[in-house]
């Protein structure tokens, strides 16, 4: 990401880039920097986007080869296109001889290292992964953002702001608008201000009501159950939720019995590593046994709701309720 920052402060673009990875907030970020300093927003003539598979490499191929319109340069854009999972040859091929009047922007969630276009790419341009950030990363970032807006807030809000919106930066980025509107009279936002305003996602509430049903507080572990159901949460997605993060919480509990660092726990098990730490405490409140006995118990309950024994709603229900009794 510096020398693609680095590219964008001196103006030395190259031809290609590629831009993958988990983070679509950052993708889309510097998909519309490297497009303005291509080709100014307006030219339409000279720019062209392409998205999703089924893209016909010819006619892009076509498309680089014409010279651009009283500019100097041509823009196609490709997003989510496949190719770098199912590699297009002749593509590939054609890349490495693109013209200089083209310049082109992949744009990719998956891609395939070893493939010949992932090589191309890479020999003829810049190729950035922008995956997951970690804690410090968006510590700063939403300071940043906070200062811009000429307010104040201390370092143990915005952990807290985190913990509810979670980790994602678009969800990030939404949140933040929306406390800045709720507190455009305030210099100072405050813990009050991202409670009364900001959406818990359901992830984080899904992790709550598995600290109440480890705390054995069943009444709290079936109002969170309420509250989903509330917001038109299905049952059964509930249950797949919670189903879910205890199987989190197994793997988590496994590799950190085996002395695995946070960073291949959150790697191996698809975990933010800034939440690691609390899947590791929560982890500590169950045994690996009781953990197993959980999931299998949930499948047993998802069969008795599809078979007609059991409704969703009371289903889940009985589910929580055995495991947060006391």
């Amino acid at each position: 990401m510096k020398s693609l920052n680095e590219d964008l402060k001196t103006g030395q673009l190259k031809q290609i880039y590629l831009l993958y990875g988990e983070e679509a907030y950052l993708k889309k970020q510097y998909k519309d920097k490297l497009h303005y300093a291509i080709v100014p927003p307006d030219d339409t003539m000279n720019y062209a986007y392409y998205e999703g598979k089924g893209i016909n490499a010819k006619e892009v191929i076509d498309l680089a080869e014409t010279l651009p319109f009283f500019a100097e340069r041509r823009l196609i854009i490709l997003e989510n296109s496949g190719f770098f999972k199912n590699a297009s040859p002749e593509l590939s091929d054609y890349i490495k001889e693109l013209p200089e009047t083209t310049s082109m922007i992949f744009v990719e969630s998956e891609i395939d290292k070893r493939g010949k276009l992932y090589k191309a790419a890479k020999d003829k341009g810049r190729v950035v992964e922008l995956g997951r950030q970690d804690e410090s990363t968006l510590l700063r970032w939403i300071a940043g953002s906070v200062r811009r807006e000429n307010k104040q807030v201390t370092e143990q809000v915005i952990r807290f702001f985190l913990t509810k919106v979670g980790t994602d930066m678009e969800n990030i980025q939404r949140e933040l608008e929306k406390l800045f509107c709720y507190t455009l009279d305030k210099s100072e936002i405050t813990a009050q201000d991202v409670e009364e305003i900001c959406t818990t996602q359901i992830t984080n509430q899904i992790f709550d009501m598995v600290n109440a049903v480890a705390e054995k507080q069943q009444r709290k572990a079936l109002d969170y159950y309420y509250d989903l159901v509330a917001l038109k949460e299905p049952p059964m997605r509930i249950l797949f939720l919670l189903t879910r993060q205890f199987r989190l919480l197994l793997e988590v509990k496994d590799m950190d019995k085996r002395g695995y660092p946070r960073k291949e726990i959150a790697s191996k098990v698809g975990l933010h590593p800034f939440v690691v730490g609390k899947y590791q405490e929560q982890a500590r409140a169950f045994s690996s046994k009781a953990l197993r006995e959980i999931i299998e118990d949930s499948v047993d309950m998802e069969e008795a709701v599809k078979t007609g024994r059991l409704s969703d709603m009371l289903g889940v229900e009985l589910f929580i309720m055995k495991y947060s009794a006391k």
